[in-house]
């Protein structure tokens, strides 16, 4: 799994509005950093579907689960829904159930974002469509890019987002992305939502700018690839 991504300009699910001044924190930004690359699961209809919470774009991100032996034969689909999907449900992928009740699927990811994934018998009909008890999972998708770190010169200054630098200051620098956006930052499993406080990088081709305490949290030492996805306002 990823040792890091990017948000670029429009990331995977930003939200639509303006630059913000202030802080522009977020709620879910904070300062210590979670596991992110770890094995998450759900189960409802006698069905149950493993998986990881993280994934890059471009990589296979591999389900597995059970149904009961009764259904062997059928298939069970993965569906996703999210900011790319206008939150409706969209086909991802799909497997037989075996004998024994067990399938297993995978998504090459062709999208950041931080996506709904549950899994459905195919051919439930207006059952599968309206059942609030179909196993769902969040899974997110980050891009790899490049990261620098800044900070040391600049203490004291303010942010093109009206934020005064400090050496605790977490958040992050990108050219295109509002003020305050939401950022999922990932490297070597692990994972810390972040904000937006200023413009850059402008040098070495790299996509985000972290400050030293951003990189303290995930283990950043350096100039390296990350994942990073942006995310709606209030994620």
């Amino acid at each position: 799994m990823p040792a890091a991504g990017q948000a670029s300009s429009g990331g995977g699910a930003v939200a639509p509005s303006g630059q913000s001044g202030g802080s522009g924190v977020q709620s879910g930004a904070g300062t210590s950093a979670k596991p992110g690359n770890v094995v998450i699961s759900a189960s409802g209809d006698g069905i149950t579907i493993v998986t990881r919470a993280s994934a890059l774009l471009r990589n296979g991100l591999w389900f597995s689960g059970t149904a009961a032996p009764k259904d062997a034969g059928d298939v069970v689909e993965i569906e996703r829904s999210g900011p790319r999907t206008n939150w409706t449900w969209q086909p991802t992928a799909e497997a037989q159930i075996a004998s024994d009740g067990s399938f297993s699927a995978v998504w090459q990811t062709n999208h950041i974002g931080r996506f709904a994934i549950r899994a459905i018998l195919q051919g439930g009909g207006t059952t599968a469509s309206a059942s609030a008890d179909w196993p769902t999972v969040t899974v997110t998708v980050y891009r790899p890019s490049l990261a620098t770190l800044y900070g040391p010169g600049f203490w004291g200054r303010k942010t093109a987002c009206g934020v005064v630098l400090r050496r605790t200051t977490i958040g992050l620098a990108n050219r295109t992305l509002p003020c305050g956006t939401p950022v999922a930052v990932y490297y070597q499993g692990r994972t810390l939502i972040v904000p937006v406080i200023d413009r850059g990088p402008y040098a070495n081709g790299a996509d985000w700018d972290l400050t030293m305490a951003t990189g303290r949290a995930v283990g950043l030492l350096g100039s390296a690839t990350i994942g990073a996805v942006s995310l709606p306002r209030g994620s």
